[in-house]
């Protein structure tokens, strides 16, 4: 029996079977939690049904965190089929594909800097309001994804980076408002991971392959590596930790300087 054996958990920003948010779920299937899954629009949605129909078949419902109504009416129908919630994985970032290319002077724009914040960050926030009912006095977890960028520049991540800064203040709010209810909240700072999103930020495979050079474990990171991490944190063995940021990243966010060669 796996250490989510009765958990019940929503998992939002599934885009194919490279994304995080797959890893993670089938983490979670596998350590026995029941799977609900979140679509952004009825062309994802074949996507995240193959990943329902893989991790057990459960819910799939509608869900555009850009449109007013939309989460309650997705907890509602949730609501229907499950008369709890354990768990919820927001996965979930977006920013215009010209925000993340060239300079973050030259790039950023005021429609550009509210998108992202309202996609990034904001979403997390409508998410855990309107899912409180079903997780209230179930001692939860709240789990998003963020990244370095959040804390350091980056090449080309530009407004991405303000966003995910935001998004990490969220996970500290959101725990400090939320613990007396029993619910945790926390974040996991994967490394560069060749996802679709990824695809978008200019010159991420020199990115990558710098953090496999520099990285203590001299690799990169799997959406195996971050799944697993995830599981742990959204199950009771994770029960005394709230409002963290866990880096699932080779230990390259630790590094100052590289080994230099000669």
């Amino acid at each position: 029996m796996g250490f989510l054996a009765g958990k019940r958990a929503l998992i939002t920003g599934i885009a194919s079977q490279r994304s995080i948010a797959w890893g993670i779920a089938a983490a979670m299937y596998r350590e026995g939690a029941a799977l609900a899954f979140s679509y952004q629009n009825e062309r994802l949605r074949e996507r995240v049904d193959a990943a329902a129909a893989e991790f057990g078949g459960g819910p799939v419902l509608a869900c555009d965190v850009a449109v007013d109504g939309d989460v309650d009416r997705m907890y509602a129908q949730l609501g229907e089929s499950w008369d709890g919630l354990d768990i919820l994985v927001h996965s979930i970032a977006y920013a215009p594909r010209e925000q993340i290319q060239g300079r973050f002077v030259d790039a950023i724009t005021r429609d550009g800097f509210n998108t992202a914040h309202e996609i990034s960050s904001y979403s997390l926030a409508a998410l855990a309001k309107g899912g409180r009912a079903l997780m209230q006095g179930r001692h939860g977890a709240l789990l998003t994804l963020s990244y370095l960028g959040a804390v350091r520049s980056m090449p080309h991540y530009n407004v991405m980076g303000l966003a995910k800064a935001s998004l990490e203040a969220c996970v500290r709010y959101l725990a400090q408002d939320l613990g007396p209810e029993g619910t945790r909240v926390n974040a996991i700072s994967a490394g560069p991971i060749k996802t679709l999103a990824a695809a978008g930020i200019g010159n991420f495979r020199k990115m990558l392959d710098h953090v496999e050079k520099v990285a203590p474990l001299r690799r990169s990171v799997s959406t195996e590596d971050v799944g697993n991490a995830a599981a742990f944190l959204c199950s009771d063995l994770a029960a005394g930790i709230t409002g963290e940021v866990l880096y699932v990243d080779g230990g390259y966010s630790h590094v100052g300087m590289g080994e230099l060669a000669g």
